[in-house]
Parts: C-alpha cells; sequence; structure tokens
C-alpha cells in the first residue's frame, strides 16, 4: 500500500491553435464580447472573438 504521490501543484490543460474556448448562447452580442474581453485578459495565451456566419439577433 502506499506509494502516494503527493499533493497535486497545479492543473494544466493543453489548448491547441484554433480550438472554441468558450461558447455563449442567450445573452446580446455586445455583452457577450464584453464578458469574453475581460475572461481573455487573464488568459495566458492570444484569443480572439468569433461570431457565426448564420447569426441573427
Amino acid at each position: 500500500m502506499g506509494k502516494g504521490k503527493g499533493a497535486p501543484e497545479g492543473f494544466v490543460c493543453p489548448i491547441t491553435p484554433g480550438r472554441m474556448l468558450i461558447e455563449a448562447e442567450g445573452v446580446p452580442l455586445e455583452v457577450a464580447k464584453e464578458a469574453l474581453r475581460l475572461g481573455a485578459q487573464k488568459l495566458p495565451v492570444v484569443t480572439k472573438f468569433v461570431v457565426r456566419r448564420d447569426y441573427q439577433e
């Protein structure tokens, strides 16, 4: 028994280029843009906001 691995020091989630991180539905476009802009500031990667071609308000 035993052979413990110790306490975890952190978590990792590999993100590949071109992968969608967040999808928003049911909120106005301007609210979604502002919320995702604020969230993107906390990420250590470059992000961009993309709107579906068939999007209708």
